[in-house]
This record gives C-alpha cells, structure tokens and sequence, in this order.
C-alpha cells in the first residue's frame, strides 16, 4: 500500500472511532441523551385542542395533561374513584324542590327539581405562563389589541417576546361551562348539557343573539357580561352549578375537560382576527393550569409538552391496591409531582419503524400491532400473556388492562327483516338476532384478529364498571351455557333451530322459498378488513345466510346510521366514566339515532328497558340498583339488538427505565406520575446501538488496497512521460 495513504485512513478511522461516542442512528440531539424526556409516539392528529370542543382519544393525551378539571381519578385506586384535582374536596350535592326547599337525597325522583353542587378551589394555582396574561409598566394589556404592524411580525405564539400569568379563580370555571352555548364553539356535549345545566338551552339563544348584534367580527363577545342561571360565581374561589333535576352521574364530568378553567383573557387574546388567520388559537395553542403546557405544536411531525413552571404542588399518592407495593408503584409515594421534565411525541404513521425504534430504545413505550405481536407476546399457563424471551432480556415489560369499551354489531331495529314491524315480525327477527349471537363466535375472533387482547362481552357494560357481573351469574344464557366453571357457547344446532322457529329454516325464507340475505355496513378499506369481513361472512354461512358487505366511507356511513338506512353493522364506545348508565344509555328508546339524534345506533326500543332505564340512571350505587340493572340486562340480551361483540385488553410494552405505570382509559392525566431513570436508558440505548466499524474499516482498507495498483500504473506513467519528454529535448 501506498505509505501516503495511511495517514488519511488513520484519520478516518479515528474519527469513526470518536462518533462511536453517540449513536449513528439516534434521531435526538447528542446533548438530550440523559435529559429527563419520555419519547413517545402518536398516529392521527389532533384536530381540536379547545377543551370545549375536544372529543376524542388522541387529542385528550394532551388536553388532559395541560387543562385542570376541578376533580380527577385517584391513579391507583380500582374501582376508580374521584378525588380532587382543583378542588378543595369532593363537592356534596344538596338537593331541592321546586320551590327552592332543601330536600333529602333518598327522596323521590319526582320531588327533586334541582341538585346544586358548590365546588371551592384551592388559593394559590396559577395559570401557565402566556402572552394574554401579559401587562406592561402602566398595567395595561400588552397583546389584547394587536395593530397591523405587531400582527406582522408575528408566525407563532412563541414570537410574542412577554408573557404572565395570575391566580386560578372560580370565575374561569364559570366562563368555560358558559363556552358550552357558544353558538360558534359547537360543543359535541351541549345537548346533553342543556338537558341538565339550569338556563343552558336558554342561555345559548342569548349569545346567538349577541353575536348577530356585534358590530363586526373585530368585537369581542366577553361571556362575563351575560350571566348563566345555573352557574354563578360564590366568591373568588367558589362556584355553584345546579342541575335540573337528579343526575349523580354529574360529578364525573367534572373530572373532564370540557369542565376545566379557562381564563377570559385567553379568550380575549385569541379572539383577535389577525391571529385567527395565522391559526393562532386555542385549538392550537392551550392555556392551562396543569402540570405540563404544549411548547411545540406540529401536528404532522411532532408535538412537545413542557412542564408548566407554576404548577402547583401535588403529590404521588401514597395508597393504592393490594400489590401496587410489591410492582413498586409505591416507591415514590408523597413525591411532588410531575416527574418528567418533557414528553417528545413524534408522529409515526407506519408500524414497523415505530417498532425498530422502540426496540432501540429510542421510544420508552409501544403498543403491539399484529405483525409483531408474536415477536413481543407468549401465552403461559391459563392464557396468561408475558412478553417473550427476547423481550424480558432487554428487560421490556408487558403491561394489560381491559378498557371500559366495547366493540358490537348491532341490528337496526326498524329494519323489516332484523327488527320486524309488527308482532309477528318483531318475534321473528328477535329469534333470528339470537341464532346470529350464537353462531358468530367471537371468541375466534379475538384469537384471530386481536391476538387473544379481548373478551367475548355479555353485556353492554365492561369489566371493571358498577353493574358487571362476574362468573356465572354474569353470563349471557341466550348464548352460552356454564360448563365445568366457564361459559361455552351454545352448538350451532341450537342457533339453527332459532333460525328455523324464525321463520328461515337452513337459511330459506319459508314465505318466498328465497335464500336468506342480509346486508352489512362497513368503513373496511384494508387487506386486514377484507380478511375480517371474509371471517365474518363464514360465521353466517354456518346458518346458510348470505352476508353482502356494503363498504363506504365513513362520512357515508355516518348518514345511513342516522337516517337508518343500516340493516347489521358495527360500531364501538369507550366509556366517558365509569358508571353503567353510560353503557346502558346506548339502548334507551329516547337516544335512538333516527328523528332524535342520539347514541342508540340500534333505534332499539322497549317501553320496559327505558322506564327501567329512567329509574336507574337517578340512583345511587347499591344493591337496588344493581338489582334494576340485571333486569335491563336479562331484556337486552333476550331482544338482542347487538352481537355483544367484545371487551378489547390495552396491551402496551414498557422498557424498564419506564417506572410507575398503571394502565387505564378513564383517567387520562396520568403522565404527571410517570418516571424515567434517564441514565437506565442511555446506558441500554448505547448497548443496543453500538456501532460496528471494523467492516466499514475493512471496506476502506479493501479500497485503499484496489487503489494501489492504479497509483502504481499512473506513476509509471508519469514517469515514462517524463523520460520521453526529456529526451526529446535532448535530441531538439
């Protein structure tokens, strides 16, 4: 080899040596190695970051972290309960009649015309840091009244160089639940609300007429100017909002975010056309006063939240469950909250480099998608799920919970065929609904198509909520029967005998001769859902029925569920709380999608379930009202509007520097509890990631090799022209 050469390959060589100091494939800056960050993902963007009108699971990752309902869940507790957040403690609701007489709560439905919750909020919270809170020398507002120029210089929120902040008060309660009837804000829970907020519906037809009586689009409609009936400001730390009627199931919204302050200022800020324009709004850009605030919103690449500097003080819970103690749930108990300095997500739209990143160590948490799942997750024992060898050598954990929902296929009720339109027809469609509940064997399709991350339902009601039922006494008998400690489902013979009473024997229509065929509405687009439905169109030639699938999109879909135009679908619901009335209210008559809007996709109706239903939904828990919800249950599974499809399980991988964690759906502000031992993982990401050099160094030595005889021809031929030059000259 060339001895010229070597140095250079030396210094290369050196080089790779000193970048073998920090990952080459490590998507963070160098300086963020041991910083105290969690790095995780998300899929959809949000759309709505405003907690008025904010609806959905991706989007309440951060809205729950940023705003402050006055109530939240205790994280360890199960079943859940409700403790304070904002609040000094839990309000106790005082009942009236309709003359403004105090009246006791084990009175009579009928004799309570108002429930009146007073909630009184701990002094000293203070509201992120943000450029609406911000005064100049003269205590005026610097950014309320922004002129052509200043609104020039601005792209961003972070471009207003002042920010400030003040005390939390009960005020910024009141003018959120007003933000409710805003007629421009279309809030997905005003309906509802307007049922129960006192003066709700009456105050929305107050603003809709203060907007249309605004002088221009520059004029700021200040809700404090127009007073609610049913929520007033007690004093500077206490609200009240009476509710029309009895509804105990209030209280747990008051641990959601539509239920969270937000101050008049940021309304005030936002509201500014100039920075409407530029999507500088509180869709965007949240105020809070929770524990972390978005610092970096791009929605199509990532999303930053930061911790808020004036968070108040909150600590870890120092009680929880039998074994929260021995999984080392307790080991930070009375520790002062949040425990992340910054949460990183990135949007990963494609599974597989989510999955090759987690492995890495570049994400600290990961779900398990169906190509990776047998790579992640090993059955043991009775089922039991544990990750795989691989896995527990790199010290990954599997963590599982049940969500409170369920996914089902109901029947349209007004459908001639599966709902029937007079007796003799409702009897025949209700007997071909249980023939159908029989043969579709869901729990096949939980091990097919979710990886046993489920469990055949019973009921509306999932796991884990008031009002299930466990073990036999739980169990659905239209289909299953309880053998040996289990529930079995009943032999397709049963089902085909139900089919034949229905009027269809071996799937022929015994009044036309015609074969059986029913319709199927689905948004299905992927392989994935073709192999679904093809699954699904087996289970009901077991009964000889043909299935036709209608696929469409889902805004479509949408429109033929509301004017029920459906026959057999499918659809899913997580729970809002955790309360049986909101599973059972999915089949209460007056919730019925058609004419009135509602839940009940199904338009089931029967006069018992809802008067059962209405009794309930007033009541307290306890041993009668459990006994009312046994006997909605025994009707709806004898109707059988729905296959009750399944209870999915929320599987999710967790390295071990990942600590604290306890999975669950209801309570969304859960990142303040979360723990990263930073200095864990740099050391696992350096092992896992160490660059390999000596081929990229043989390489170059094989190159540096081939180069050899080229040199060595070019010299020589340099050296022949030389020669041939020089004597030349000597000739001339």
């Amino acid at each position: 080899m060339d001895k010229r050469l070597l140095p250079g390959l030396l210094i290369l060589l050196a080089w790779l040596a000193a970048c073998s100091g920090h990952q080459w494939n490590n998507p963070y800056a160098a300086e963020d190695t041991e910083k105290n960050i969690l790095y995780t993902v998300f899929t959809e963007r949000p759309k709505h970051l405003d907690p008025v009108q904010s609806y959905s699971s991706n989007e309440i990752q951060f809205t729950a972290q940023i705003y402050e309902p006055p109530l939240q869940y205790h994280y360890l507790k199960r079943p859940f309960v409700l403790i304070p957040a904002t609040a000094e403690e839990i309000p106790v609701v005082k009942y009236l009649d309709a003359h403004g007489n105090p009246v006791p709560g084990d009175a009579q439905p009928e004799d309570i015309a108002y429930s009146v919750y007073e909630i009184t909020i701990k002094a000293g919270i203070h509201f992120q840091p943000h450029p609406a809170f911000a005064r100049d020398m003269q205590d005026h507002w610097l950014y309320h009244e922004l002129g052509r120029q200043e609104m020039a210089s601005v792209r961003k929120l972070a471009d207003f160089s002042q920010t400030g902040t003040r005390e939390l008060m009960a005020e910024d309660y009141v003018y959120q639940i007003k933000r409710l009837a805003h007629p421009k804000l279309h809030s997905p829970i005003y309906g509802l609300m307007a049922d129960y907020i006192a003066g709700l519906r009456e105050y929305a037809d107050v603003l809709k007429q203060a907007e249309q009586n605004r002088l221009d689009e520059k004029t700021f409609l200040d809700l404090r100017e127009y007073p609610l009936e049913g929520v007033q400001v007690v004093d500077r730390y206490t609200y009240r909002i009476t509710i029309k009627g009895k509804y105990p199931q209030f209280v747990y919204w008051l641990a959601m975010p539509f239920f969270a302050p937000i101050p008049w200022e940021a309304d005030r800020f936002y509201s500014q056309q100039g920075l409407k324009q530029k999507n500088i709004t509180l869709d965007w850009y949240p105020v809070g006063t929770g524990p972390y605030m978005l610092t970096e919103n791009d929605p199509n690449s990532r999303m930053v939240l930061e911790k808020n500097p004036n968070f108040h003080d909150e600590y870890y819970p120092v009680e929880g469950m039998p074994g929260d103690e021995e999984n080392g749930l307790l080991v930070d108990a009375g520790k002062k909250l949040p425990f992340i300095d910054k949460i990183i997500f990135t949007r990963e739209k494609e599974s597989i480099p989510r999955w090759n990143k987690f492995l890495q160590g570049y994400y600290d948490v990961s779900g398990i998608g169906s190509d990776s799942f047998d790579q992640a997750v090993q059955l043991v024992g009775q089922g039991e799920a544990t990750v795989t060898e691989a896995m527990a050598e790199q010290g990954i954990r599997l963590e599982t919970a049940v969500a409170a929902s369920t996914y089902y296929m109901g029947f349209n009720m007004l459908d001639p065929v599966v709902g029937g339109r007079n007796e003799r027809e409702r009897e025949s469609a209700r007997k071909l609904r249980q023939a159908i509940s029989i043969a579709v064997d869901y729990e096949e399709f939980i091990s097919i198509f979710a990886n046993g991350r489920g469990m055949p339902a019973q009921s509306p009601i999932s796991p884990g909520i008031a009002g299930y039922r466990e073990g036999e006494e739980g169990i659905n008998p239209v289909v299953y029967d309880w053998v040996n400690g289990e529930p079995r489902r009943k032999s397709i013979q049963t089902a085909k005998a139900l089919l034949a009473e229905a009027g269809y024997p071996d799937g022929i229509d015994q009044r036309t001769g015609a074969p059986l065929i029913l319709y199927f509405d689905v948004t299905a687009r992927s392989a994935e859902d073709r192999s679904r439905l093809d699954w699904m169109r087996k289970q009901f030639q077991k009964l000889n029925i043909q299935l036709v699938v209608r696929s469409t999109d889902y805004n479509r879909f949408q429109d033929k569920i509301r004017k029920g135009n459906a026959q057999i679908f499918e659809w899913g619901w997580n729970a809002d709380y955790p309360d049986a009335e909101n599973f059972l209210f999915l089949l209460y008559g007056p919730q019925r999608k058609v004419g009135n809007s509602g839940e009940n996709a199904a338009n089931y109706h029967n006069a018992e379930y809802d008067r059962l239903f209405e009794q309930m939904k007033n009541m307290e828990d306890g041993p009668q009202r459990q006994q009312i919800i046994d006997r909605m249950i025994e009707i709806l599974r004898f109707d059988a509007p729905w296959l009750w499809g399944y209870h999915p399980k929320d599987y999710g991988l967790y390295h071990a520097w990942y600590q604290n964690v306890k999975p669950n759906r209801i309570s969304n502000n859960n990142l303040k509890y979360f723990k990263i031992d930073t200095a864990l993982r740099a050391q696992k990401r350096a092992e896992w990631n160490e660059p390999v050099i000596w081929p990229v160094a043989l390489i170059l030595a094989v190159l540096a090799i081939s180069f050899v005889p080229a040199v060595n021809a070019f010299r020589r031929h340099e050296s022949s022209t030389a020669v041939r030059v020089a004597s030349s000259d000597t000739t001339g």
